[in-house]
């Protein structure tokens, strides 16, 4: 079956919260996130069969990237040829997961994975779809074809390689942050590898939180630890200090350990991620991840297709199910991608850039 929306109202989203389906999805997250305490990146892991499966559709999907190449343009919004390398993956997803996933239940796990790519129509890419990604592996964990003796590789080699994979489609389409929290949030794009970076870190005896501060340190350590190499990422493209244009990584740097920061982001995810409306309207349901609003089926919004429609009536913005929002996060003013203005300084003319283009420090 094809999963469909089914949080719709605060009402909704509320069961959700109390609901199974919630509850197993945490689990698994925790259990994922357990598993790699003070693993190192670099660590020799070795490969089940499906974790080397899901690392081959990874590499499709930058092969994929590689082929389909960005258009000329003068914008520092979404490039278009996004939406040519969604098609592609669309059509030819189903065939690259056929030998690991069941007939039944294919054009269900292939939606979660398509969708944690970001958005075709709004060329974006937030926590939102992210969490899909994790929920494409929660699929595998409910089909019982992931073991709990996987969790370790499916971290540090498959889900870091879905990290770096989309890296290169922010880097190559320039997708814009969905429903950014601006400079409040950890990152324009990602929020789980922190998470997971921070429990890689948790029984280090020597590195500490405040060490993000120290460019030698992150330059050092940053192939071990995936919270470093966040944090670096984040400093290559944007301008000035942490302070300025990250403020929560900043705040987060003054934790007394590792297992503060981990502990902390697993309670911030489900508060900003998996609490968060505008997010979790998008979030799809099927068989292996059941869930049943209790919104009218009547209700024009349920189950859209998430590629024409946010849930929120957005061609005149009169349906508002977010209390307290007068304007969706989601579907809010359009922002640039600071990989955008990043590439637009670099490549701008000698003497010209600082006129050209600079660097926005945050969104």
């Amino acid at each position: 079956m094809i999963p469909t929306r089914q949080i719709l109202t605060p009402d909704d989203l509320a069961r959700f919260h109390e609901s199974p389906a919630c509850t197993e999805l945490m689990d698994f997250i925790t259990s994922l996130n357990d598993s790699i305490i003070g693993v190192k990146t670099t660590d020799n892991i070795e490969d089940s069969q499906i974790v080397s499966q899901l690392l081959q559709v990874l590499e499709n999907i930058k092969q994929t990237n590689d082929n389909i190449k960005p258009i000329e343009t003068n914008s520092r919004f979404g490039n278009p040829a996004f939406r040519d390398f969604y098609d592609k993956i669309e059509e030819t997803l189903p065939q690259w997961i056929a030998d690991f996933v069941p007939a039944e239940n294919i054009d269900e796990v292939a939606k979660y994975l398509e969708n944690s790519f970001g958005n075709r129509k709004r060329i974006d890419y937030g926590t939102g779809h992210e969490l899909n990604f994790l929920a494409f592996l929660f699929c595998l964990h409910k089909l019982q074809v992931i073991k709990p003796e996987d969790h370790r590789a499916l971290i540090i080699h498959v889900f870091f390689r879905y990290v770096a994979v989309m890296r290169g489609l922010q880097m190559s389409y320039w997708l814009e942050p969905a429903g950014s929290h601006g400079v409040w949030g950890l990152d324009d794009y990602q929020f789980l590898p922190f998470l997971f970076g921070a429990a890689q870190l948790r029984t280090h005896k020597h590195l500490r939180p405040k060490s993000i501060h120290n460019a030698e340190i992150l330059d050092e350590f940053s192939k071990d630890y995936m919270y470093f190499e966040c944090v670096r990422f984040v400093n290559s493209i944007k301008s000035g200090s942490l302070r300025w244009h990250s403020p929560m990584i900043d705040d987060i740097s003054a934790a007394k350990s590792w297992e503060k920061v981990n502990l902390g982001l697993i309670k911030m995810f489900r508060a900003e991620v998996i609490g968060k409306l505008p997010i979790m309207q998008h979030f799809m349901f099927g068989s292996l991840i059941a869930f049943t609003g209790g919104s009218m089926p009547s209700d024009p919004a349920h189950g859209a297709d998430d590629d024409d429609a946010c849930g929120h009536g957005c061609s005149d913005h009169s349906q508002v199910y977010a209390l307290g929002q007068e304007f969706p996060d989601c579907c809010g003013i359009k922002v640039p991608s600071a990989i955008a203005a990043a590439k637009a300084e670099k490549d701008a003319p000698s003497g010209t850039r600082n006129a050209f283009a600079r660097p926005i420090p945050f969104d």
